[in-house]
Order: C-alpha cells, then sequence, then structure tokens
C-alpha cells in the first residue's frame, strides 16, 4: 500500500511531535511510530527541561551556552549551543502557553531547579535553570505536543515499524514500514522525511531506555550509506536503580540529595569540590566506580554489583511527595524503600546517546565531513547529532534539544515541501524490504534472537562501557561480528502475521547490532579520554589529535572512520575543572 504525503516523521517523542506540529501548518503530514505516541520515551524524562528564564535566581543564555561547551568537553559545535541556549526561553514558554502545567514559584512564574553541570557567571557555582512539572516533565510536554498535533490534524500511523529509507541519488522520498497489526508493508512516499526516532541504550545490559530504544532511525540510515557522528560517546547516567537501571533522576539531587560511600562520606567532595553531587554526569559515573572499585562500595567487596546510596532522607516527605511524587513512588514499588526514610541504593545506568545521524542546525541530515546535505532528509531529538552536547549531555538539556531542533527542524521542512517534487513511487521501492521480511518469515530455523540479543548487551556492558580499553573493545568488536554472523541465519518462529512481536524484536535486534558495531568501532578509533569516553590505556584529553567529531560509515561487515571539524568559534578549549 503506498500512502501520498508531503511530510513524513517516523517517530512519536517529543522532537517528531514539535516537528510535526510545524511542519503540519504548511505541508501534509504524517506520523509514523511503533508506539501508541504519548508511550514515547520522552514521558520518561522526569527532572526539567533547562532554559536561563532567570525566574528564581539571575540567568544569562551565554551562561547556560558556555556550560553546555565544557559539559560536552568542548567537543560541542558551538554556535549550535548558542542556538539552543538563546531559543531556549521562547520554546519553554511556547510550551506553557500550549498549555504544560509547570511547577510554579510563590509569585506564580515556572520555577527552576539545579542540575548537574549548570552554572552562574561562567562556572562560579550551581544555578537554578532547570524548569519542571515536578518529576513528569518529558510526560507533560508528550501530552502537550500530542494534543496539538491531533488540533492541526496531523495523520498518525501508530504501531508501524519503519524498515527502510527510500532514497533516489541524494534526496530522500519516504519509508517503507510494517503495519504491527497485519504484518503488511507499507510505502509512505513524501517529499521530506524526519527521523526523530530516540536512543538506542538496550546496546547495554543495564539501561533506563525503554524497550522500544533500539536506535531504528540511525540504523537505517547507517545500512543507506549515511555516516554516523561521534558514536563512542554514550552516557551513562549516575544513578539508577541498582540492578535494574530504572532511573532516578538527577532532580534528586538537585531537591539536595546526596552521595554517599559505605562510610556515608560526601565522596563527591573530593572529585568536584565546586559542584559537588551535582557535576557533569560523566563526572559522577566515573567517581562512584571510582569508589567501587576501590572497595568503598555499600557492600565493599568490589563486586561489580556493588553500589553507592543516595540519600534524601533529609528533604522530608513533604519535598518529596510534592517535588518528586515519580521518583518516590519507583522506590517503593521495585525496592520496597521509602526514600524519606532510607537512601536508595544507586549505580550508573546506560542513558543517552549523544551521537547519532549528523544534522546542521535546520535538522538536515549531512552526509560528509564537507557538510554536504542529504535533501529531504531530517534527524531530530536523541537519534540525531547537532552537535549540542558533545563527549557529554547536561541534565535538561535532551529536552531542550528536542523541542528546539523539533521545532527548527518543522519549520524548515514547511519551507523545503513547498519547493519540491511530490515522489511518485511504485511497489518496486519496497523490494529488498519484502525480500528481507520474506526470509525472515521463510519457516526456516536458525539460531534464537533472545540470546544473541543477551550476548550482544553483555558485551557491550562489559567491554564498551563507563570505564574503555584497547583490549577489551577489540574483543567487543570479534563478539559483534561473530553475533551479527549469527544473526543472518535467525527465523521468525512465531508464524502470524498479527502483532507478531517475534518479528518486530527481530528486526529491532538487527539495528541494535549495526549500532553496536559502530559505537565499538569508533569508540576503538578515538585514541583520548574525552567526556563519557573515558580509556584508560589513553586517559588524557588529546586536544592536538583528537578536537574532532567521528563520522562512522557502515560498509557490509567494515566500519569506515572519517572526520568533521569541531566548531570552536566562540571559546577556545580548556582543561574541565568543576
Amino acid at each position: 500500500m503506498i500512502h501520498q504525503f508531503e511530510t513524513v516523521i517516523v517517530g512519536s517523542g517529543g522532537a517528531g511531535l514539535y516537528a510535526a506540529l510545524e511542519a503540519s501548518q504548511r505541508s501534509k503530514t504524517a506520523v509514523l511510530s511503533k508506539l501508541y505516541p504519548i508511550r514515547s520515551h520522552t514521558g520518561a524524562a522526569q527532572g526539567g527541561i533547562s532554559a536561563a528564564l532567570g525566574n528564581v535566581e539571575e540567568d544569562k543564555p551565554e551562561w547556560h551556552a558556555f556550560d553546555t561547551v565544557k559539559g560536552g568537553d568542548y567537543l560541542v559545535d558551538q554556535q549550535a549551543a548558542h542556538i539552543l541556549a538563546e531559543e531556549a526561553i521562547q520554546a519553554v514558554y511556547d510550551l506553557e502557553n500550549r498549555g504544560l502545567p509547570f511547577s510554579r514559584t510563590p509569585e506564580g512564574r515556572i520555577d527552576q531547579r539545579r542540575f548537574g553541570g549548570h552554572t552562574r557567571n561562567f562556572g562560579e557555582g550551581p544555578v537554578r535553570r532547570a524548569c519542571y512539572a515536578a518529576d513528569r516533565t518529558g510526560h507533560m510536554i508528550l501530552q502537550t505536543l500530542y494534543q496539538q498535533c491531533i488540533k492541526n490534524e496531523v495523520s498518525f500511523f501508530d504501531e508501524f515499524q519503519v524498515v527502510d529509507l527510500i532514497l533516489e541519488g541524494n534526496t530522500a522520498r519516504g519509508v517503507v514500514a510494517v503495519e504491527l497489526a497485519t504484518g503488511e508493508l507499507h510505502i509512505l512516499a513524501a517529499k521530506a522525511v524526519l527521523f526523530a526516532t530516540g536512543g538506542f541504550g538496550r546496546m547495554f545490559k543495564i539501561t533506563s531506555n525503554a524497550f522500544a530504544n533500539t536506535g531504528d532511525g540511525p540504523a537505517v540510515c547507517a545500512r543507506r550509506g549515511i555516516p554516523l557522528e561521534d558514536m563512542e560517546f554514550f552516557q551513562f547516567h549516575p544513578t539508577g536503580i541498582m540492578g535494574l537501571g530504572i532511573l532516578i533522576s538527577e532532580a534528586v539531587r538537585g531537591e539536595g540529595g546526596i552521595l554517599q560511600n559505605r562510610d556515608r562520606e560526601r565522596f563527591m567532595e573530593r572529585y568536584s569540590p565546586t559542584l559537588l553531587d551535582l557535576a557533569p554526569r560523566d563526572i559522577v559515573a566515573r567517581s562512584i566506580m571510582t569508589e567501587v572499585r576501590a572497595g568503598q562500595g555499600i557492600r565493599g567487596d568490589r563486586r561489580i554489583d556493588d553500589y553507592v546510596h543516595l540519600d534524601a532522607t533529609h528533604l522530608g516527605e513533604t519535598t518529596l511527595a510534592t517535588k518528586l511524587p515519580d521518583i518516590t513512588s519507583f522506590c517503593k514499588t521495585y525496592l520496597g524503600i521509602d526514600p524519606a526514610e532510607k537512601p536508595i541504593p544507586v549505580l550508573p545506568t546506560a542513558h543517552y546517546a549523544m551521537g547519532g545521524i549528523p544534522t546542521d542546525v535546520q535538522g538536515r541530515v549531512i552526509l560528509d565531513g564537507a557538510g554536504t546535505v542529504v535533501n529531504g532528509l531530517y534527524a531530530a531529538g536523541e537519534c540525531a547529532c547537532v552537535s549540542v552536547h558533545g563527549a557529554n549531555r547536561l541534565g535538561t538539556n535532551s529536552l531542550l534539544d528536542l523541542v528546539v531542533f523539533g521545532r527548527r527542524a518543522g519549520q524548515h521542512i514547511g519551507d523545503y515541501v513547498k519547493q519540491a517534487d511530490q515522489p511518485q513511487l511504485t511497489a518496486a521501492v519496497a523490494d529488498e524490504a519484502r525480500a528481507w521480511i520474506a526470509q525472515l518469515t521463510d519457516g526456516s530455523t536458525g539460531p534464537h534472537g533472545g540470546h544473541i540479543m543477551d550476548e550482544m548487551q553483555v558485551s557491550m556492558m562489559e567491554k564498551v562501557g563507563i570505564y574503555r580499553n584497547a583490549d577489551d573493545m577489540k574483543a567487543a568488536m570479534d563478539d559483534i561480528q561473530a553475533l551479527r554472523e549469527r544473526y543472518r541465519a535467525v527465523r521468525v518462529q512465531d508464524t502470524g502475521r498479527a502483532f507478531n512481536t517475534d518479528l518486530l524484536e527481530i528486526i529491532e535486534l538487527g539495528n541494535l547490532l549495526d549500532l553496536s558495531l559502530l559505537t565499538a568501532a569508533s569508540a576503538l578509533n578515538r585514541t583520548e579520554s574525552r567526556g563519557a569516553h573515558s580509556r584508560e590505556d589513553f586517559a588524557e584529553r588529546d586536544d592536538d589529535n583528537w578536537l574532532k567529531h567521528t563520522l562512522a560509515y557502515l560498509e557490509d561487515d567494515t566500519v569506515r572512520i572519517d572526520h568533521k571539524a569541531v566548531d570552536i568559534s566562540i571559546w577556545e578549549p580548556k582543561p574541565r575543572t568543576y
């Protein structure tokens, strides 16, 4: 079946919905999603969205931009960071005007809290910059934007899994997707395609990411010759629930929660004397693991599952109930702990991809280090790399990235489609996808995809995790290549067509295997430590050789590495101290 639209957006999280909201004002727009939109992973973002409103204390966009650049260990493109910080204020007020119920100060203004790495006056001390709706900020953004898209008559294709991107030369023409309800292939022809498929944390064993976060957009693009940028930089959030990885928001520390080791020492005083528990996430995550490695975890025997405590008991029941209700509920549900009475056991959890599909500040996908644009192809949100997060994203900048660059991409699409031709596609454009699905469902026997998934996740967690070295990463690449070879023989065991989750999971596994290979290869190639990429064999940052972005091309069973320049047009790179 072929559907005709001017704009097709793949993904229904914050970036996809904001882009749809803007594009739908000037073009016939469809959103394709493998989930019902308000189940998208944006809803799991708890703590807030950053903007220098200055509602609680003095703040300026240039301070915000500087924190973003410094927090990203100077791999951030600085003009993009400037746009992010400058447009943050209007983005937040636009969300408020569209109906988002922010928490309020006693005077009725949008309230703001502290978050890691956000400072006043270029690093003097922490500042309250995170605008929030209790600890449900992402969920509120989803609800608000989805309602507005319905109002604008955006068409929704819910529970459709994208399997291919249609390119004619250097121009996007649409996508191919499987309808989960029927197993049928659909072709969505469009003048413009935007990927907003979110992250790919499911490549790791312990992650805060939802089961749906399998990197569908980046994987599809990589198989069509588009490079992925800075894949070596994957953020581990310092505070996941021990053993589960479910996120304990940075908002807990923003409200005054304290990290403690087995001696009840506030150990961040030794690692970040200025920002303490609200240092950037890469620093806090490494600090926790350093304590565990030193036998200062709560069990104290250097076991891999040792943990530290996040103590919020001093905040009191009222503060926890009003400002952190979901976190309080998570602790009671998953740990049987009331955080007003006992500290929370936490360990770092794989959380956020700084890398992804390379784009310019309009959301247009670029093909190489020279900035060649793929006509009609856009990306926004976690699946994209602008790059405003560099080597390490600051907390609350993720939701901001969604709305600022989702909106900018949607606006640019609105202009682009007015001068672009509507593609005239035939069923033949889906032949590759059709043959692949037929192979997966041909009834023959093969290895179990679930076993391959488990082995991939363990290998990535243990060998391409918080601490890295060449031997481990080479071993991880060998593991992934062997798993990709086994994957070629995987077949669907469920022969039904309606809601065949077996087929869906095999498609997702293929995406994660490709992204795991690109991640491991990019990490092995970068012989320095920067931000979330921490190498034990190259412990120092190396600006002379590595102040550049990685572009990784997937070419069959190999990865080709190229680079592009980092924009350092505002601030010269300096050592990062907190």
